[in-house]
């Protein structure tokens, strides 16, 4: 049993609040210490906000759970200071392969292009990665950030008051009170808090069954994705192969619906499966079991009053394409710079308002390409069926036929086609993957790469172009990131963002999704765009 699972990672240790006359207010609560709710506290922390992180338990979640974190949430976790940690500690991979019968059928490389600072996925425990995050949060306290983690501290109940929101919280000393200006639920896919203000998921439960068990073993395996279509050791059905560190290799087998689950995660049931698909003489130690059913379903609104949902509370999508953790991940990222502009008085709280429609759309994206995924995984029926295999016979062949092939779309940041916050697109000639409401693209630079000298604030990248140092508009202030393509020795930032543009102006968000851009800058609608970036003003 790995020792991390036992540790208290933030450990009850009685609040003044406790013994308050009255309930003390916080500007943020955040339910859950999750990856996702610590991800959101430290986002605000680093920000000045004062956060107060509740969670009934006070250790690292059991078993891996999460295992698959892509390039985009590697880059935020970069902003919250340790994705380093994560990448470090990763097992790196690139590469995946779909096999049929006993054959494969074909691989591909998730990142085919150069010129990106971090891999296009990593494989790490979920227990790890809630480990740096309480790591990274203690840094913060000891720098005197306005961080406070409970844990053993559990929400009864939440009641929003249109200005404020009231918990009662249960701790080993007895229950207390508290309110908070605003409060965000990251208390994960059965969300008690989703459940005290009636509220509930619209979407789709799959009628199958997966068994994923973690298993400790020394094998030779490559540092790839294996998944497996009708193998001959789960007729009928599929299987996955993933290497994580320490030796730990996660494993997931398709059951079929009609199954005792209880049954099928005794280990004198798991064992013999395992030892059909990794070999008799293969010695392994079981390190954690679970069964887990499809499930793609999501809030109607992720924000409601003052109350707001984050990760997997808001949103669910079957593991496959690891979707989960990364999206909740995009969710904190889309949510705290709007959050602190409107605690700062500097935006209305209607900018909030965007939050649900940017990250509704992105769980949206997420929901059909995780369906599209598991009709192709798990067909409905016998004609669906001859339909998955025929492609996947063809695709040993052709390759035409591999774009067909579903083993899960694997997770990639969504484009904020539509929001309200983006402005018209100008720039002519421009990439299509760097419009408005794009996430950027990384670009390797002299002394380093473009998102870390993004960092965390509105930017406004110039390549060949002239613009003031620091723009000021509404008391959200802009600072400028010149570029040239004479030192663009990879040819990377004109493909990434001039396209067939002479020269180009940016106007980058603090989470860095494009917000606006033009040839040249134009310090009007510049500034008109910054105020439609930020919700004070609603058109152009």
């Amino acid at each position: 049993m790995n020792k991390i699972f036992e540790v208290p990672l933030y450990p009850y240790e009685r609040s003044d609040d406790q013994v308050a006359t009255r309930p003390a207010r916080h500007k943020v609560i955040v339910i859950g210490a999750g990856p996702i709710g610590l991800a959101a506290a430290i986002d605000l922390a680093q920000q000045g906000v004062e956060v107060v992180v509740l969670d009934d338990n006070d250790k690292v979640s059991f078993g891996s759970r999460a295992i698959c974190f892509a390039k985009r949430p590697l880059e935020i976790l970069d902003r919250l200071g340790c994705g380093q940690e994560m990448v470090d500690k990763g097992v790196e991979w690139d590469v995946g392969k779909v096999f049929f019968d006993d054959r494969q059928v074909y691989e591909f490389n998730l990142l085919p292009e150069e010129g990106h600072e971090r891999p296009a996925f990593i494989n790490l425990q979920q227990y790890y990665f809630e480990k740096f995050l309480v790591d990274r949060a203690r840094e913060l306290q000891a720098e005197g950030a306005p961080l406070d983690i409970r844990g053993r501290n559990k929400v009864l109940s939440v009641t929003d008051h249109g200005d404020y929101v009231g918990l009662l919280v249960d701790t080993p000393d007895g229950e207390y009170r508290l309110e908070a200006d605003w409060l965000i639920a990251c208390d994960g896919a059965g969300s008690p808090t989703r459940a005290m203000l009636g509220l509930d998921f619209v979407g789709r439960v799959f009628e199958d069954n997966f068994l994923i068990a973690d298993v400790i073993m020394e094998a030779d395996f490559p540092t790839e994705r294996w998944f497996w279509f009708d193998p001959p050791f789960n007729r009928g059905q599929s299987a996955l192969l993933h290497k994580q560190p320490d030796g730990v290799w996660r494993i997931d087998l398709q059951l079929g619906w009609d199954i005792d689950r209880e049954e099928e995660k005794k280990p004198e049931n798991v064992i013999p499966r395992l030892k059909a698909m990794l070999g008799e003489d293969v010695k392994f130690d079981l390190e954690w079991v679970s069964i887990y059913t499809f499930q793609c379903r999501r809030m109607e609104k992720f924000r409601h009053g003052r109350v707001i949902f984050a990760g997997d509370s808001a949103h669910q999508v079957s593991p496959f394409g690891a979707r989960g953790a990364n999206s909740g991940l995009q969710d904190t990222d889309n949510l705290t710079w709007k959050l602190k502009l409107v605690i700062d008085g500097l935006a209305p709280d209607t900018l909030l308002d965007s939050y649900d429609v940017e990250r509704i759309l992105g769980a949206d994206e997420n929901i059909l390409n995780s369906s599209r995924s598991t009709d192709f995984i798990t067909p409905k029926s016998e004609m669906s069926r001859i339909l998955r295999d025929a492609v996947l016979d063809l695709s040993e062949h052709y390759d035409f036929a591999r774009p067909l092939v579903n083993s899960g779309r694997l997770s990639v940041p969504c484009t904020y086609d539509g929001s309200p916050l983006n402005s018209a697109d100008a720039l002519t000639g421009g990439p299509e993957r760097t419009r408005p409401g794009a996430p950027c693209p990384d670009v390797p630079l002299d002394d380093g790469f473009l998102l870390r000298a993004l960092g965390d604030r509105f930017t406004l990248l110039t390549i060949d172009c002239d613009a003031p140092e620091e723009i000021e508009e509404g008391g959200v202030t802009v600072t400028r990131l010149a570029l040239t393509t004479a030192n663009d020795r990879s040819g990377l930032l004109k493909e990434r963002y001039l396209g067939d543009a002479p020269s180009a102006v940016y106007l980058i968000r603090p989470d860095q999704h494009v917000a606006a851009r033009r040839t040249e800058f134009n310090e009007p609608l510049l500034r008109a765009a910054l105020r439609r970036a930020t919700a004070q003003e609603a058109t152009q």
